[in-house]
């Protein structure tokens, strides 16, 4: 039988540190990243802030947006957010109506 530790020693980080990278990896797969890694890529911009909005639609819309967003996500085209779907459709009604530059 293993000798037993308090959970403060359990809890205590490893000795030997360990990289972070390979601790997402192993968590989250080799896909995921850590840091500025996670930022860079194509595309990557300065981060746009969002803020909350809470609006009901009709249940039909409701439903065919749900759907979009699922069936996009799993064919990999973007966007596949809800919340970037409704992003893409709001902003050219704002910049034709003049209250976007």
């Amino acid at each position: 039988m293993t000798e037993r530790r308090s959970l403060v020693q359990g809890v205590k980080p490893p000795s030997p540190a360990v990289d972070p990278n390979l601790e997402v990896n192993f968590v989250f797969g080799p896909k995921a990243r850590v840091g500025a890694e996670a930022n860079a890529g194509p595309g990557a911009g300065p981060a746009i802030a969002r803020s909350p909005l809470s609006t009901r639609i009709r249940s039909d819309l409701g439903v065919a947006l749900k759907r979009a967003s699922l069936e996009r996500q799993l064919s990999g085209v973007e966007p596949n957010t809800l919340c970037d779907i409704l992003e893409q459709a709001i902003e050219p009604w704002l910049k034709a109506n003049g209250y976007l530059s």
